[in-house]
């Protein structure tokens, strides 16, 4: 009768290890989740930054029909009087962006506008592979 109960002496402490064990992965794995949530969160937060900024700037080139060839720029360029408000307010919104917009009247044989807003910034500083843009057209009509 003794010798069986030598044998399950320390068991106790076996089934609290491995309760450790499991509760520890358990843990890191809600830290992982919860890691990932505001990366997401980060990256929809300043989807949504480009997304407010190129409806304001369609709005704002909606009510200036007659000089919509002066909102043109290129990625590398530099912006014009009407838009240099607008490219200074977004790049400080979205850290590291570049923008670029262009305008092609006559779209389509109309007397519309096709305006094409696009907005790239790195979702990690260093990473060239984790580029994000956000395109947004729209065609403007109106009088000249």
């Amino acid at each position: 009768m003794k010798m069986q109960r030598s044998r399950q002496q320390g068991i106790a402490l076996l089934e609290a290890m491995i309760a450790t064990v499991i509760l520890a992965i358990g843990l890191l794995g809600t830290i992982g989740l919860q890691a990932r949530a505001y990366s997401a969160m980060n990256e929809a937060s300043m989807r949504v930054e480009a997304t407010i900024a190129s409806e304001k700037l369609l709005g704002l080139m909606s009510t200036d029909f007659g000089n919509l060839a002066d909102y043109a720029k290129t990625t590398a360029g530099t912006a014009g009087a009407p838009l240099l408000k607008w490219d200074t307010e977004t790049k400080a919104a979205i850290p590291g962006a570049s923008t670029s917009v262009t305008v092609t009247p006559n779209s389509g044989g109309t007397n519309s506008t096709a305006v094409t807003v696009v907005i790239s910034w790195q979702r990690k500083a260093g990473d060239a592979t984790t580029a994000n843009k956000n395109t947004v057209t729209s065609y403007l009509s109106g009088s000249t």
